[in-house]
């Protein structure tokens, strides 16, 4: 099983932490940044005591876009979205396996949640589908 990365509070996750955790799938961080900063999002990293690791909360605006956290050989990137906002997803037009993935999960309290697991770029088109889709929700 996969190992979340960044449990330590006085590591500050970095550039150069995240290279050094990340390896190969660094350059995918940093592609992943740059397109993140395209969109106007920010990504806000804080330490969380109860999930004892680092997280990135990912806003546009106000508004939390998605959580991103770091494991052994990929980025975790969690979206959340509550009854009414998640029968959009069924509506993009992305790779079926998220949508089937999509319908296993378990609901999270009133919510549903869509993972990505990125190794490499090639699931950028679908991402930034969903990011335009959850940026579009009031």
């Amino acid at each position: 099983m996969e190992k979340l990365l960044l449990r330590e509070q006085d590591i500050y996750p970095n550039n150069n932490v995240l290279q050094t955790l990340l390896g190969d799938v660094f350059n995918t961080y940093q592609e992943l940044e740059a397109l993140l900063i395209s969109y106007d999002l920010i990504l806000n990293w804080n330490y969380y005591k109860d999930g004892k690791a680092y997280l990135c909360k990912v806003t546009y605006k106000k508004k939390t876009i998605f959580w991103l956290s770091i494991w052994e050989t990929y980025i975790k990137i969690g979206f959340y979205f509550n009854e009414n906002t998640s029968l959009g997803i069924y509506d993009l037009d992305i790779d079926q396996s998220i949508i089937t993935n999509f319908d296993q999960t378990k609901h999270v309290g009133k919510f549903r949640q869509l993972i990505f697991e990125i190794r490499d770029n090639s699931q950028f088109g679908d991402l930034t589908k969903i990011i335009t889709y959850k940026m579009s929700l009031k």
